[in-house]
């Protein structure tokens, strides 16, 4: 029987960036389901925070060399990847001059969030998903990590709907308090609209005036986890499988759940 695979996605990762309970999660849940027999692949920005001479990152230039386009713009997309060699396991990051060549990951030093935060979401959640085609590797589980990735399981579901190596895929999203879940204007979701989306795919992400990029995420989602014990009974409504906030062993509980969303197909 092969390994299951699972494609990790996510903002933050320790020891790349600053901690959070993101970072902490993003880099002890790989290497725990990885030492439990699955396959993983995991998917990172490359921010100018990120030391790339102490990390060792380096270019794949087998991966680099593909321009996503973001608001009618080309941007080159950059692969690298480093080591973590005491969890025996490879990290790769999107990297953009334009995007990610900054002091601060999403925000200035005055606290300003970035005005360009929606096109570099954009463009990190497209790249991602172009990037593992180019990997030619199907996952059996795809987790996304924070609001950053939160157009990931939109795509999927809508625009790469037809893409083969994605047909088998399980979506899972994990809510995690965040300043940045909401964005309030309307140009995000024209920038989002990528390979003609219509207005209703979009609309799950709508909340009232505003835009909520939580809602939407787990509206396309296949199963949500709760990854932040202050986002309580802010979840988004849902009747897909939500994992409650786990404030112990959460590595194993995060393996069940996804053990219990790919027992559904092979019971169909």
């Amino acid at each position: 029987m092969s390994k299951k695979r699972v494609l990790i996605v996510t903002q933050e990762m320790e020891p790349y960036t600053d901690p959070s309970a993101i970072a902490e999660i993003s880099r002890k849940l790989p290497q725990y389901i990885q030492e439990k027999g699955m396959e993983i692949r995991v998917l990172m920005p490359r921010f100018g925070v990120i030391n790339e001479r102490r990390h060792r990152l380096h270019e794949v230039v087998r991966l680099s060399g593909m321009n996503i386009i973001v608001d009618d713009d080309d941007f080159p997309l950059i692969i690298k990847v480093a080591s973590l060699q005491e969890a025996r396991m490879q990290v790769y990051f999107l990297d953009n001059d334009d995007f990610f060549r900054r002091k601060s990951t999403f925000e200035s030093e005055e606290g300003t969030p970035y005005e360009d935060n929606p096109d570099r979401m954009v463009f990190f959640c497209k790249g991602v998903i172009e990037t593992v085609k180019k990997f030619g590797w199907a996952p059996d589980i795809i987790h996304c990590h924070g609001w950053m990735t939160s157009l990931i399981p939109l795509y999927l579901k809508t625009a790469y709907k037809t893409e083969p190596l994605f047909q088998n895929s399980k979506v899972v999203y994990s809510v995690y308090d965040s300043p940045f879940d909401q964005m309030y204007s309307d140009k995000f979701l024209a920038k989002a609209s990528i390979n003609n989306l219509t207005p209703s795919d979009l609309a799950s992400y709508q909340d009232g005036s505003g835009v909520t990029l939580h809602k939407g995420a787990v509206a396309y989602s296949d199963g949500v986890i709760v990854g932040s014990a202050s986002v309580g009974d802010n979840v988004p409504a849902t009747e897909k499988p939500v994992l409650a906030f786990q404030e112990e062993d959460y590595l194993s509980a995060y393996l069940a759940f996804y053990n219990t969303l790919l027992a559904e197909d092979e019971s169909t």
